[in-house]
């Protein structure tokens, strides 16, 4: 953990990020998506500020990124997290280093309440997210399926002691 750098996403950096959306996708455990788009897709449904990539050694471990939740100008200060984390160094501390930089970005943009969706049966993202600050405020039973099966969400968010405070 050492050696890892948190730093802003190039677009150069695409195809890693792509490779590990990918393989966080193919947990089941991840998301409903389960293929990663091209880069222009990804880059229009995505703010363009807080975008990031944990290095270790000049190599991209781990992305975070962050998504508007509505075009509604009400919630222009809400944002939807993604943290995805490369096979060989989950478990280390690499995703909670990007969620806690996202969160410092997040609040220097603006961003009051940041979301995430997680399904039930990831426990260690759940976790990761409560230590930094998220709380559990809502269950969505069979919300949706993934590959022929029913999957159940936590919605979890983190409201800001900085942002959108006045």
């Amino acid at each position: 953990m050492e050696n890892v750098q948190i730093r802003q996403m190039l677009p150069a950096d695409w195809q890693t990020v792509k490779e590990i959306y990918e393989s966080g996708l193919a947990t089941g455990r991840a998301s409903f998506e389960t293929s990663a788009p091209g880069w222009e897709k990804w880059d229009s449904s995505h703010l363009p500020f807080a975008r990031l990539v944990a290095n270790d050694q000049e190599k991209v471990i781990g992305w975070a990124a962050l998504s508007p939740v509505s075009d509604r100008c009400v919630y222009g200060g809400v944002a939807e997290v993604s943290v995805y984390v490369a096979d060989n160094h989950r478990g280390k501390g690499v995703g909670k280093l990007l969620l806690q930089q996202l969160i410092i970005e997040s609040e220097a943009n603006g961003i009051w309440t940041i979301q995430a969706g997680i399904f039930k049966d990831n426990p260690a993202s759940v976790k990761m997210h409560e230590t930094a600050g998220f709380r559990v405020v809502g269950y969505r039973e069979k919300i949706g399926k993934l590959k022929g099966v029913w999957k159940d969400t936590l919605i979890l968010e983190r409201r800001s002691k900085m942002a959108g405070t006045a």
